[in-house]
């Protein structure tokens, strides 16, 4: 049953996650996080944060994680198929109909519909990571690690992934 359930969670999430990594990332979130209770936020979050770090497609690599650590080598199978499988067969199905319809003004409308939506839910996905890092760090090292983000990220020009790094050093030698 384990395994139809990461098989669902996957499949739904990347079906309906218009837009590849970042749509996805709240869909995923909320069927790891509070349908099946597979990780905390906290786990999601410190995932999303080393998943982002890695090359490759974000949802790949999440889904591969989670698959692994809920159904071992089967279940990372299972749930890479189902993070790919809804884009290759809209891909496959789709494909004839690309050319008919992409100067359509209904699908131009539905497109810029739905990126209203996607900010929306990543913005809530970021509220929640915000309430538990409070929760369980504190303000004062939120305040550090915000201050600390936005002058290597702004002023000194480090690269992101460097970033997720140093604060990954940080919580591990701080927040332990």
């Amino acid at each position: 049953m384990i395994y139809w359930d990461i098989f669902w969670a996957f499949f739904i999430s990347n079906l309906l996650g218009y837009g590849g990594g970042p749509s996805t990332i709240p869909l995923v979130q909320n069927e790891v996080v509070n349908r099946y209770e597979w990780m905390t936020i906290r786990e999601f979050g410190d995932l999303l944060a080393i998943a982002n770090v890695l090359p490759g497609p974000i949802a790949t690599k999440m889904g591969g994680f989670i698959g692994y650590q809920v159904g071992g080598i089967p279940g990372m199978l299972i749930a890479l198929a189902a993070t790919i499988l809804p884009s290759a067969i809209a891909v496959i199905i789709l494909f004839k109909f690309v050319n008919l319809f992409k100067d359509s003004p209904h699908v131009k409308l539905l497109t810029g519909s739905v990126q209203p939506v996607i900010a929306i839910l990543l913005g809530v996905l970021a509220y929640q990571f915000f309430i538990t890092a409070f929760e369980t760090s504190g303000m004062v090292h939120l305040l550090i690690l915000t201050a600390a983000g936005w002058l290597l990220l702004y002023k000194i020009k480090i690269h992101p992934a460097l970033i997720i790094l140093c604060a990954l050093g940080y919580g591990g030698i701080f927040l332990s």
